[in-house]
């Protein structure tokens, strides 16, 4: 059956993983799928970044309370997108942040990401490093999990330490993905250049993009998805460059 749901899984601070999560969204929203993209990096509440109004219902409002509804915390991020991709934002205070971390709230993710995969074609799950028990939720539910990895032996370090703690609870990863390098190094099985736009963008690269990044970024939703993306990139000798190397 193919994977509807896939976590990210930052190997360590600073990863990129929250807009590897955007972009990946965008790229199969560009193909006409709808796509949710659930923040379970409640420390950095980096998803938060990329919706524009208030946020009152978000993703820690979700896991304490059962009966909050996941329409409410519903942010589209791209609504010129041939598809779809939704935003389910980390945007709270310390007191309940501390609250979704707790092992109750963090057992309800696994219901919560059916929920959206009812909703959604695809669910994204823009996950910390694997030390708190949302994240250990996020790895454990999902039917894909990817590594994403920091430039330099920082990374290479980290991923390693990474695999060890999602040995300890069962799982492991599908994919490491190397951010902002253009080359993987030995370790990782693809790698994302850094796109010249290094802040939040105003839309999502890959919603429009014909570059190397675009064309990365794609692969990896192929990869993760076990689909093909209809896209039109112009640069679809990168594309299939970037598909043999996830093949």
């Amino acid at each position: 059956m193919q994977p509807r749901t896939a976590a990210l899984v930052g190997v360590a601070g600073g990863a990129g993983t929250t807009r590897i999560a955007v972009e990946t969204a965008a790229a199969l929203a560009r193909d006409g799928a709808s796509v949710g993209v659930f923040d379970a990096a409640f420390a950095t509440q980096g998803l938060a970044q990329y919706v524009d109004g208030r946020i009152d219902t978000d993703a820690t409002s979700l896991l304490v309370d059962p009966e909050a509804d996941l329409a409410a915390a519903r942010h589209g991020l791209a609504p010129d997108a041939p598809g779809e991709v939704a935003a389910y934002p980390a945007f709270a205070p310390f007191a309940r942040i501390a609250e979704a971390k707790a092992p109750s709230a963090a057992e309800r993710l696994e219901s919560r990401l059916a929920a959206l995969a009812e909703t959604h074609d695809y669910v994204l799950v823009d996950a910390p490093p694997v030390a708190a028990n949302q994240a250990v939720a996020a790895v454990t539910s999902a039917e894909r999990v990817a590594a994403v990895v920091p430039p330099g032996d920082r990374g290479v370090d980290s991923l390693q330490r990474a695999r060890g703690r999602l040995a300890d609870v069962g799982s492991g990863f599908d994919l490491a993905v190397a951010n902002r390098v253009a080359e993987a190094p030995p370790d990782a099985d693809h790698a994302i250049p850094e796109h010249a736009e290094t802040g939040i963008p105003g839309e999502p690269a890959a919603l429009a993009g014909d570059s190397a990044f675009t064309a990365s970024v794609a692969a990896l939703a192929e990869a993760l998805f076990d689909t093909e993306l209809a896209v039109e990139i112009e640069a679809d000798s990168l594309l299939d460059t970037a598909r043999q190397t996830l093949s």
